[in-house]
């Protein structure tokens, strides 16, 4: 039964996006269903094997060490300022970003990342009939975040076409940085975070093939990354540091600003009518959820949780997750988790659009106009990779 409901779920996901599609005659369809066989055997390989779990449990390990160098830093800036027994949320969760930022930046500066960034990209561009800039960006934005790789890329902002730009920001929007994955993987199981990294990947080429096809010129397609200025070591150190801090403190004042807002309409509508904002938000989501093949008992509650990630962000829906963890069983906890890894919301579509204008004004208008569509398209490649992922749990 699952596989069929699972067949249902592609091919609404599929037809939502043909619908959205801006040129379908030239929709290629060798390349989607290459990259859908791919993200199935990730999946598999992943979740249902030895060498996934061995594969998991070390990148796991990896992160559970690097969470374990944070602390000894935030106990010493911050020891004491929580009672005994006490777990503070931007503590606990969101100052370890600041030292996986500086990992980064270190990896960066001895271009091992940019290596690796660039060889990805290229092997992605050889299955997934774009071109090598938008294989480049979909690592990058994985590796150091939704607005930071329009930077590595802004010599050639200025000469892209509608489309192209288009695929970029929904590469962006659809995956999830390296600073913050520590922070997931404390908040849901590590392997549905891996996961939803490998296969959103794919899913994000999937679904712009589909709504935004396109042939790219070979002499078109140069890949002309920007390292930017160069600096000293330590000067490298210090800004990777300020970054991290500074992306922590957003996060939080992003959670604090949501979480109160969330509560505070749940308590209007519940006074007014009976049921909270959220219930009435998973009886809309309730049928996609259902698609993604959570069980019709637990549907409108995960409905809830996915409508809350697009409304807010995928930190309010992990925390919420996490309290109703014994209201789901484990298949749908696995459905779910590999959903919210993401950056698809609203707010997203105001960060990117931020980011682009920033470095060219008119790019970054143009980003602004399809923004809606642009979190339709990221909306829908969480949607495709729970799909994928009800298949093999």
């Amino acid at each position: 039964m699952k596989y069929i409901i699972a067949i249902i779920g592609l091919l609404v996901v599929f037809g939502l996006a043909y619908l959205a599609s801006t040129n379908k005659k030239n929709i290629k369809l060798k390349p989607i269903i290459l990259m859908v066989v791919i993200q199935v055997i990730l999946s598999i390989l992943l979740l249902n094997t030895t060498l996934g779990l061995v594969l998991i449990k070390g990148i796991a390990s990896v992160f559970t060490k690097i969470l374990e160098f944070a602390g000894s830093g935030i106990s010493f800036v911050f020891g004491g300022l929580a009672n005994e027994g006490e777990s503070p949320f931007f503590i606990n969760v969101l100052l370890p970003i600041v030292f996986v930022s500086v990992l980064i930046g270190i990896l960066q500066y001895v271009k091992i990342l940019p290596f690796f960034m660039r060889g990805i990209g290229l092997l992605l561009s050889k299955v997934n009939g774009m071109g090598k800039l938008e294989s480049y960006n979909a690592v990058a934005s994985a590796m150091i975040g939704q607005s930071e790789v329009f930077i590595t890329v802004k010599k050639q902002l200025g000469h892209l076409p509608e489309n192209r730009l288009y695929t970029l920001c929904a590469s962006a929007m659809s995956t999830v940085s390296m600073s913050i994955v520590g922070a997931y993987m404390t908040m849901i199981e590590p392997k549905y975070v891996v996961t939803a990294l490998v296969i959103n990947l794919f899913g994000g080429f999937i679904i712009a093939s589909i709504i935004n096809p396109y042939t790219v010129d070979p002499k078109e397609d140069i890949l002309d990354i920007q390292e930017g200025e160069k600096q000293s070591f330590f000067e490298m150190l210090g800004e990777y540091i300020l970054d991290g801090f500074k992306v922590a403190v957003i996060v939080g004042a992003m959670l604090i600003g949501f979480v109160a807002l969330m509560d505070a309409i749940n308590n209007l509508f519940d006074l007014a009518i009976g049921i909270s904002f959220q219930q009435i938000l998973g009886y809309i989501f309730a049928p996609i959820a259902f698609i993604m093949g959570v069980p019709a008992s637990e549907m409108v509650a995960a409905g809830g949780i996915m409508a809350t990630k697009l409304v807010t962000n995928e930190f309010v829906a992990m925390i919420d997750l996490a309290k109703m963890t014994e209201s789901f069983s484990p298949r749908t906890l696995g459905i779910i988790s590999v959903f919210l890894v993401s950056f698809a919301n609203f707010s997203s579509i105001g960060i990117i659009a931020g980011a682009v204008k920033s470095l060219h004004e008119k790019k970054g208008n143009i980003v602004a106009k399809f923004g809606l569509k642009l979190l339709y398209g990221a909306s829908l490649v969480s949607v495709l990779s729970a799909v994928v992922v009800s298949m093999v749990l």
